[in-house]
């Protein structure tokens, strides 16, 4: 299969099976970032703890991967559940004892409306290319007052729509809609959605933030 035939998952799962080549993420206009796959497979950084310890239950990790989020907050004994689109992740996340809904967020998910905090870590603010269709999507999902818990890009950085691909030694990706967004953009991206900034910090020069 030639570089150009590859579509995004296709990209994904092949980088899932073989973590040890590296993949980068292209961004139209913007650069390049190295995509961390076996960062994934691994069990959560201390930066990462900073997050789940502010999950209230039960939590929806989307865009879960293959499940170190989720798979961990299973083995803590908190109710959680994945949703990924993607049948290798979902696999692997459920090999890790996670429950995991395999679909899209946008699709049809369990229990709308009662869904104490939602995880967006790992750049998953970007799926689809609109953060703002995204929060307000995770908002119907979650009970009132509940909360958002998503990772951003580094103060100074850009808060817009890209269009992006998987690039590595496999091939890759046709080109599909991602999102930046910043530190710096994330509260008018929260007013737009109805959302407000409650908190934000830095842990090992990763951003997050808690929308409420």
């Amino acid at each position: 299969m030639s570089a150009e035939q590859l579509m995004p998952d296709e990209a994904y799962e092949l980088g899932l099976r073989d973590t040890r080549r590296p993949w980068r993420l292209v961004l139209d206009g913007v650069g390049v970032r190295p995509v961390h796959l076996q960062r994934w497979l691994d069990p959560p950084a201390p930066a990462d703890e900073t997050v789940l310890q502010r999950a209230a239950e039960p939590v929806l990790d989307v865009g879960c991967g293959p499940g170190r989020h989720v798979g961990e907050l299973a083995a803590r004994g908190v109710m959680a559940l994945g949703v990924d689109a993607s049948p290798m992740a979902v696999r692997l996340a459920r090999a890790r004892g996670a429950e995991v809904h395999e679909g899209s967020i946008f699709g049809q998910v369990p229990g709308p409306g009662t869904w104490g905090s939602a995880l967006l870590l790992d750049g998953n603010l970007g799926i689809g290319g609109d953060p703002a269709r995204l929060l307000r999507r995770v908002g119907e999902l979650l009970v009132p007052g509940g909360s958002a818990l998503v990772e951003l890009d580094p103060p100074g950085s850009p808060t817009r729509r890209v269009r992006a691909r998987l690039e590595g030694t496999h091939g890759r990706s046709a080109w599909f809609a991602w999102a930046l967004v910043g530190t710096d953009g994330v509260h008018d991206l929260a007013a737009r959605c109805s959302l407000r900034v409650m908190d934000a910090w830095e842990h090992a020069g990763r951003w997050f933030a808690e929308l409420e």
